[in-house]
């Protein structure tokens, strides 16, 4: 029966994608936000009663293997349409359902007024969908095509609203850097067949020990072109460029791209595929440190943006980069651990800043957000829970499972400590920038919209405007409308928010060292024959190392509150006197200016001396000369058929005549 609810977890988001799509025109709109709801959550249900049948079985026995059929035999290639269900996907399936089925409710109240309210929720349920075949695939076939229908998805929500040239070019941007994305997953699946003779994943992970050794170059060459997929799904350096334009997106699908779907496929590859990275561990290290520069280098650019949903986003580029430490150095349960304490967070953080950026007209500087506490105090407590929660407070969640990758790196010691460095600054840098959201929306005298919304409960928008370019937009594509009420009069919104703040607070238990380690135990059975299954840190190292990282974060807070309470001419008279490092940062370190001078111009100017030279000489050339070659022969031959008797007569002569010479010349 667990193989038959896994695929039932499939199904439901499928047919609700379908189900509304097809049927726009005769559905009412809420009625298909209904059916976009419903398909979720069943699929959640699925996915539990899915985790009851799997837990029933012995420790050894918790995978299993279902086929619907064999689709293709060819070459000693075989590939069946099937999925694998093990602790690790079954643990995906539940993050991906439940927060999902949360943002749904959610997107119910909040995408009421927009005009595109079926595409929208046709959309949502594929997404899902997509993402499930992505970690309940079977094979690496199976997972190549979960992985395009993501980024398929993933433009189709990040485009959404297409008469903004804002959102369809951050849509067209995060589809091509996927793409090329895709294509070293694509060389990684070659490369796996070649020498293993298949792409199920039951016999590449078993033979996979056999036939290669420790760093052997073919080993590494595939767990190299992984990362390559894993990077650029995952929004890591050099790849993470298309990640904070997908702002562009309703802010729904930022919930749902940066907390239970996309971005943690890299994750969840690196984490499906430990077998191969142990072999290579090269290749694991590239992981981690690629994952400890992102993390970095994200935080300082969540420091200098005011952009409010673009401070969440690269605050995810920054998490990511965490979990990716965790898996590139081998704590793949604390890496899977933070990824499901993250998903819970930052559907929140994002929930929250939506409700306020709604409040605003789509305005989304937070040096123009004020006294939204008073204004939306339902909407600040989640926020400040979600900021507790990702700044690692003591307590929260987030404390539980970001320590637990930092501790384990300063566990293995040499050069992963280093990253253990790395890694507490990285926490400095979230603590502060997660509470100069805080500091700067909640307290204070109340901005215009938030005095509005005191007075008057809610808040009229006449003229609703793209935060990019500030121009007045169509209300039929851009939101909220006309009039928009605030989360406290929204129901769903409100239920979907207090459950996941209640995550945010309450999840950590499940991992507390020396008392019940819950994740590791249930993740155990398909991590148990890793290299790292017994290391971890003793239970006194570990609670001194969340004791570190509680540290920090309240000195975080407390830098946060020294900075925009207590001084807030400080952040001022520290971008004049580091201008240079402020600019860098504010810039996003020019990525997308390097990207364009070492990729797109170069590209582009082999496209345009290709157009000026191949294209219209030598296949213009060639075309236009078969032509006129034809056009002359026409016109030589039209000539000769004149209809003119002595024309025919002399033509037979001439014929004669080289006949006579032709059997002259052979007798000679």
């Amino acid at each position: 029966m667990t193989a038959t609810w896994a695929w039932l977890v499939l199904l439901f988001p499928l047919l609700g994608s379908l189900t509304i799509g097809l049927t726009f025109k005769a559905l009412p709109d809420r009625t298909a936000g209904l059916i976009g709801v419903a398909a979720i959550v069943a699929a959640f249900v699925c996915g539990v009663l899915a985790l009851i049948g799997l837990q029933g079985e012995p420790s050894e026995s918790r995978h299993v293997a279902s086929s619907l059929w064999e689709y293709a035999n060819v070459g000693g290639l075989k590939i069946d349409l099937g999925i694998y269900v093990d602790p690790l996907s079954i643990f995906m399936v539940l993050v991906v359902t439940g927060v999902s089925s949360l943002i749904h409710i959610y997107s119910y109240s909040y995408m009421k007024s927009d005009q595109g309210y079926h595409r929208f929720f046709s959309y949502l349920n594929f997404f899902v969908f997509s993402m499930l075949v992505l970690v309940l695939a079977g094979n690496f076939v199976m997972l190549i095509v979960g992985w395009a229908l993501v980024g398929f998805a993933s433009y189709a929500l990040i485009s959404y609203w297409y008469r903004r040239n804002t959102a369809t070019k951050a849509g067209m941007k995060a589809f091509v850097i996927n793409v090329i994305g895709d294509i070293g997953l694509y060389i990684a699946a070659i490369l796996i067949f070649k020498n293993l003779g298949s792409v199920d994943y039951g016999t590449v992970f078993e033979k996979a020990p056999e036939v290669f050794s420790t760093n052997q170059w073919e080993i590494v060459a595939i767990c190299l072109c992984l990362l390559v997929g894993a990077f650029a799904k995952s929004a890591q350096m050099p790849f993470h460029t298309w990640l904070a334009d997908a702002m562009e997106g309703p802010t729904p699908v930022s919930s749902l791209i940066h907390a239970a779907t996309m971005v943690t496929a890299g994750v969840y590859l690196i984490a499906r595929c430990h077998t191969l990275f142990e072999l290579a561990p090269t290749a694991a290290d590239v992981a981690a440190f690629v994952g400890l520069a992102t993390l970095l280098i994200a935080g300082t650019i969540a420091l200098a943006v005011t952009d409010l949903k673009r401070i969440i986003a690269y605050s995810t580029m920054s998490q990511i980069g965490y979990m990716f430490v965790g898996v590139g150095i081998g704590a793949y349960s604390a890496g899977m651990f933070h990824l499901m304490t993250h998903a819970f967070f930052k559907a929140l953080l994002f929930m929250a800043a939506g409700s306020i950026i709604s409040a605003m007209a789509n305005m989304q500087d937070i040096d123009k957000m004020k006294g939204f506490r008073k204004a939306m105090p339902f909407t600040a407590a989640t926020l400040i829970i979600g900021a507790l929660a990702l700044s690692g407070f003591p307590g929260m969640s987030g404390w539980f499972s970001k320590d637990e990758i930092i501790d384990f790196a300063h566990f293995r010691r040499g050069m992963y400590d280093w990253m253990w460095v790395g890694m507490l600054i990285g926490a400095l840098m979230t603590a502060i920038y997660s509470f100069r959201i805080i500091f700067r929306i909640l307290p204070g005298p109340a901005c215009e919209e938030a005095q509005y919304l005191i007075d008057k409960g809610h808040v009229i928008h006449g003229e609703p405007k793209n935060p990019a370019t500030n121009e007045v937009e169509d209300t039929e594509v851009g939101y909220p409308g006309e009039e928009h009420h605030i989360a406290e009069q929204a129901g769903g919104m409100k239920f979907a928010m207090a459950i996941l703040a209640f995550l945010s607070i309450v999840a950590g238990v499940l991992q507390i060292p020396g008392v019940d380690e819950v994740v590791t135990k249930f993740l155990e059975p398909t991590f148990e024959n890793s290299v790292f299954a017994h290391m971890h840190p003793s239970t006194g190292e570990a609670w001194l190392g969340l004791t570190e990282g509680g540290l920090i974060s309240i000195a975080g807070i407390a830098i946060a509150w020294l900075l925009y309470i207590k001084r807030p001419d400080l952040p001022g008279k520290f971008r004049q006197r580091f201008s240079a490092i402020h600019t860098l940062c504010v810039n996003k370190w020019y990525g997308d200016e390097l990207v364009d001078f070492l990729v797109t111009n170069p590209v582009k100017a082999v496209g345009r001396f290709c157009n000026r030279v191949f294209e219209r000489f030598a296949i213009d050339g060639a075309t236009a000369g078969v032509a006129g070659l034809t056009r002359s022969a026409g016109a030589a031959v039209r000539d000769i058929q004149s209809g003119m008797l002595r024309g025919y007569a002399l033509l037979m002569l001439f014929g004669i005549l080289a006949i006579a010479v032709y059997f002259l010349i052979r007798s000679l």
